[in-house]
């Protein structure tokens, strides 16, 4: 029993005691002053020594025992079930180390790894070690590859790639994103971007002398209204906008289409998520709607896995080929490795099986995650899609104080402040439900949707 277990309590500070005290019990067992099965005293015992009221430790200990710190035996104790795990130590080689190393990470845009069938994984594997090593990689990607993801894209987007449009396998989408930009653009002309948006395509394209525009984000997605004039593409994740969650309506799209084709723009559409939908069918992907002006960009990095590290892109052959010269110029092509791996778990049916799981598997995570939330007063925004809900906080001082309190509580949280290009205007939290496994997830969520009740009321 650890009798001397330092448990510090300030009576001047705005936290219950009950609060500090269960703080510094998190604390201890990140910091491996307890480990997995030290018994805790009593609840009786502790409050004596901390010179508190016995209701005081008892809840502290529900709350560590609703998070799944704590296990109750029957006339033996509170034991500590759980703590974060922690990096090995260090070798000498190299210095650094991951600051969120052993937090409990609920950010968004990471695929459900556990969803994926083990022996399916293993089997493409195999068969595509199997294959014989080439000398020299297909600058438009592998055939069979290309030939899966247009399979996928009829099955599953309802994008008929192949009719007057060319399929390249890529690196994932902010490689694509790059290439795209130096093969059709000079430095310094501009894109518009979603604000907030997605940072690494703002990165990819700032990277090649590209200026990005930021466009403000509502219910429906990519204000098309706002647009400033003069520019030469149009990025936007319309199916499930990152991070607030939105769905591009159907009479935006058309919105968004008649402006590219009338200025002379080509639009970038990051299918990011689009086949993770739950409530209804997803409406046509715009390069469905408009194969001459819009470029398809999809990855397997959030429905499947990051190891492979490739995607795809879908566009009018001009634009193909502008990419393949780019490729020509440098030497560069996506590697094959990730292509044949992917190829082989098409074959035989496993990604189409993998995709009905999944929608069969992340909803009752998303029901999860909202229904904390929801139990504490804390409202939701985002499509029924994806892989990650919103929570809005009311400024800054919220935002921070979530996510610092989450943090000091052993759990990862992404404000929306960090997602804008300019001055921030939104204010909250993205809440990612698949990266973790089952028994973290509901871990972590309670942590969480206590964090962000307690911001919303600062």
């Amino acid at each position: 029993m650890l009798d001397d277990l330092p448990i510090p309590l300030d009576r001047t500070a705005p936290e219950p005691l009950s609060v500090q005290v269960a703080d510094a019990l998190r604390a201890a067992a990140t910091d491996r002053v307890l480990r997995i099965g030290d018994r805790l005293p009593s609840s009786r015992a502790l409050a004596q020594r901390l010179g508190v009221s016995r209701a005081v430790v008892a809840v502290a200990y529900d709350q560590l025992h609703a998070e799944g710190w704590l296990t109750g035996k029957h006339g033996s104790g509170t034991y500590l079930s759980t703590a974060p795990a922690t990096a090995p130590p260090t070798t000498g080689v190299g210095e650094g180390s991951d600051p969120d190393a052993g937090l409990l990470d609920l950010g968004p845009g990471a695929p459900c790894a556990e969803a994926v069938d083990s022996a399916a994984w293993r089997r493409a594997w195999r068969a595509a070690g199997d294959q014989a090593p080439e000398a020299r990689k297909n600058r438009a990607g592998e055939p069979d590859f290309r030939a899966a993801v247009a399979d996928h894209l009829l099955r599953h987007r309802g994008l008929a790639a192949g009719a007057g449009s060319v399929v390249l396998a890529t690196a994932g989408t902010s490689a694509a994103v790059g290439e795209l930009a130096t093969a059709l653009l000079r430095p310094g002309d501009t894109v518009a971007i979603e604000d907030p948006g997605y940072l690494r395509a703002v990165g990819a394209l700032r990277a090649v002398g590209i200026e990005v525009l930021p466009v403000p984000v509502d219910a429906g997605g990519l204000r098309v209204d706002r647009i400033p004039p003069g520019v030469r593409a149009v990025y936007c994740t319309p199916a499930h906008q990152f991070p607030l969650g939105a769905m591009m309506p159907a009479a935006r799209r058309v919105e968004l289409i008649e402006f590219a084709r009338s200025t002379g723009a080509f639009i970038i559409e990051d299918d990011y998520d689009g086949e993770l939908r739950y409530d209804t069918a997803p409406l046509p992907l715009l390069a469905a709607m408009a194969p001459d002006v819009v470029v398809h960009l999809g990855t397997t990095s959030k429905i499947i896995a990051t190891t492979l590290g490739v995607g795809w892109l879908v566009a009018r052959p001009d634009i193909t080929d502008a990419v393949l010269a780019h490729r020509a110029e440098i030497g560069s092509s996506p590697s094959p490795a990730g292509q044949r791996i992917l190829s082989e778990f098409a074959r035989h049916g496993d990604l189409s099986r993998h995709l009905r799981r999944l929608r069969r598997v992340v909803p009752p995570r998303r029901a999860l995650v909202v229904d904390e939330l929801t139990r504490h007063g804390l409202p939701v925004i985002g499509d029924d899609a994806g892989s990650h809900v919103v929570v809005e906080l009311p400024g800054p001082a919220a935002e921070r104080h979530a996510v610092d309190a989450a943090r000091a509580r052993g759990v990862l949280l992404d404000g929306l402040a960090r997602h804008h290009l300019g001055e921030p205007h939104r204010y909250g939290v993205a809440i990612g439900y698949t990266a973790l496994n089952s028994g973290d997830l509901a871990r972590a969520v309670p942590v969480a949707a206590g964090c962000l009740a307690e911001a919303g009321g600062t």
